[in-house]
């Protein structure tokens, strides 16, 4: 059953993704990577495994769900402004952080990664809250899916 509620290809509409700085396309890169090797996905009403697409249209945040033969099962659209401010907020302490690492000390850095962390967690449960009823996912999943969803979100 466990393989039925997985995602085993992901990805971004490039029309969608916003180009940030090298260290936010690396956690891109590597959130993509990670959620591949483990998550937990299940949209409600269809077994799995699954394809993503996830990008933005008309500004909404849209999760393209098809199965392992591409073929559609559904969309789930997401309006974009309950993200909006999360996303910003994130955005502005990765900045601080990546500053930090390359002047401050080791205290200081820990506290701006410990802020980081916490928006990247509200940011995940936020998503949660919003595919309720509709996608069941874990919280690793979710941290995933949030770092992605940053990287579409800016510039839409």
């Amino acid at each position: 059953m466990a393989n039925k509620r997985r995602i085993v290809d992901v990805a971004l509409d490039e029309e969608s993704v916003a180009r940030r700085s090298p260290e936010v396309e690396h956690e891109r890169a590597v959130a993509m990577f990670d959620l591949l090797e483990e998550n937990d996905f299940a949209l409600v009403g269809a077994p799995g495994p699954y394809r993503l697409r996830i990008g933005v249209f008309e500004q909404r945040l849209v999760f393209d769900v098809r199965d392992a033969d591409d073929r559609k099962l559904r969309d789930i659209v997401l309006s974009l402004t309950p993200f909006r401010k999360v996303v910003k907020d994130y955005f502005l302490i990765c900045e601080s952080y990546y500053a930090a690492i390359k002047k401050l000390g080791p205290s200081q850095i820990e506290a701006l990664d410990m802020g980081r962390r916490g928006l990247h967690n509200e940011g995940s449960e936020l998503l949660i809250e919003r595919l309720s009823g509709k996608i069941e996912l874990d919280l690793g999943t979710a941290r995933r899916l949030f770092t992605l969803i940053c990287a579409l979100h800016i510039k839409a």
